[in-house]
């Protein structure tokens, strides 16, 4: 009786999963010989232009066009990631004779002296850990393209090099941005400060301009959300020459409240509905939550200014009664809650709240959850900043954003201005 036994197939390791034998694809292969061909064809013709003879021509020293005299002294062998995947290039080395007498090695330009990767691969790298992906997984991400190479350490070199375009951002003048809106919050995330993972506050500042569109002014990270800490990132604007906008729109927090006063105090503040309806219900008991938020609802999103006011007033008169806490606490924020219903009710949806920087937190929240604590406080900055600059997270135009050129008064304001 015979006996069919089966050689259990050997289980691969985490690392070797999709980068064995059977996921090889000749055409893969195939592509990346030949751009390897290609490398190597193109150094070795930026060597023979110095030297003006071919690789194997008899002569030792030729005197080129330049005066620099020179001779080959064999290959060494680099290997460079590209967005085609990893090569193995033979690169030609020559020794070059000054007219002063002095040697030195030839470098190709092709090619620069340590560089392994190509600008696409970085831009990819930084990509991956972009969307998401901390430093240690990037390696794991990436190793089918670029085997194992790809290190937490290479990594966090990669995002170093973006931190110029981020200090050359945050410098940029702000004279040629028209903002009609700005849009003002706060979010709190954990970095590491002296070796320790510690809570810090990141300060953002959006901006609409009068065409609608939404641009990211400026990312300061902070202790908390204080009075100074606002005023200081305010103070940068005017600084770089932001002119003040038509309409400020917070959270509420005391901190900016006072520090808006104080700089602009004649530019009429919208607080957010949302923040609003959280704090009042804070202030009741949870039985008459359902309750309150109907009837918060039935005011803030009343179909015109005049029904608004109406319902604002019957909200009033019901809780001074049912639970005076939460009347007290809308009252607290007064007219500035309503400011939305100065403007054309197309436009309300974006004036309510500050739900365009709410995004941006999420999104920013999303990526960072696989990181118990971001490396320090300034790459917590550079971080959110990133996300749009690589276009990660869209900045599309507000609703309404037709009418936006359209003071209150129904005068219309010129957008060249």
């Amino acid at each position: 009786m015979k006996t069919n036994i089966t050689a259990a197939k050997p289980t691969l390791p985490q690392s070797e999963i999709f980068t064995g034998e059977d996921w090889l694809d000749p055409l893969e292969a195939g592509i990346r010989e030949r751009i390897r061909g290609f490398i190597e064809a193109m150094i070795e013709e930026e060597l023979e232009q110095l030297l003006s003879r071919g690789r194997y021509a008899r002569q030792e020293k030729v005197i080129a066009g330049n005066g620099v005299t020179g001779h080959r002294h064999g290959h060494r062998q680099r290997t460079l990631r590209g967005t085609f995947g990893e090569v193995t290039l033979n690169v030609p080395r020559a020794r070059l004779t000054n007219p002063d007498g002095t040697t030195r090695e030839w470098r190709n330009s092709a090619l620069p002296a340590y560089r392994r990767r190509t600008a696409n691969v970085d831009a990819l790298i930084a990509s991956t850990y972009l969307a998401g992906t901390n430093t240690r997984r990037v390696r794991r991400a990436l190793a089918a393209l670029f085997g194992r190479g790809i290190g937490k350490d290479v990594v966090s070199r990669t995002w170093r090099r973006i931190q110029t375009d981020w200090q050359a951002w945050s410098k940029r003048s702000l004279r040629g941005e028209r903002v009609a809106r700005l849009i003002l919050d706060g979010t709190v995330v954990r970095a590491r400060l002296d070796q320790k993972a510690t809570s810090i506050s990141l300060l953002v500042a959006l901006g609409v301009r009068r065409d609608g569109q939404k641009v990211l002014l400026g990312v300061r990270n902070m202790g908390g959300e204080s009075e100074a800490a606002w005023r200081a990132l305010l103070d940068d604007f005017v600084a770089r020459g932001l002119a003040a906008p038509e309409l400020l729109i917070t959270d509420g927090s005391a901190g900016l409240e006072k520090a808006l006063a104080a700089l602009w105090p004649e530019i009429p503040v919208q607080r957010c509905t949302v923040h609003k309806h959280r704090n009042l219900l804070a202030h009741a008991p949870d039985k008459l939550h359902d309750e309150l938020s109907d009837d918060y609802t039935r005011m803030i999103y009343s179909d015109n200014a005049t029904e608004v006011e109406t319902q604002r007033k019957a909200f009033l008169r019901k809780w001074r009664i049912k639970c005076r806490a939460v009347a007290d606490s809308l009252e607290e924020a007064g007219d500035r809650l309503f400011t939305f219903t100065r403007f054309p009710v197309c436009q309300w949806r974006s004036l309510r709240t500050t739900n365009a920087i709410e995004r941006l937190h999420e999104e920013f929240k999303r990526r960072i959850k696989t990181q118990t604590a971001l490396p320090s406080a300034e790459t917590a900055a550079m971080l959110f900043w990133a996300l749009v600059a690589s276009g990660q997270v869209i900045l599309r135009k507000v609703d309404g954003w037709q009418t936006i050129a359209v003071h209150p008064n129904n005068e219309r304001i010129d957008l060249a201005a």
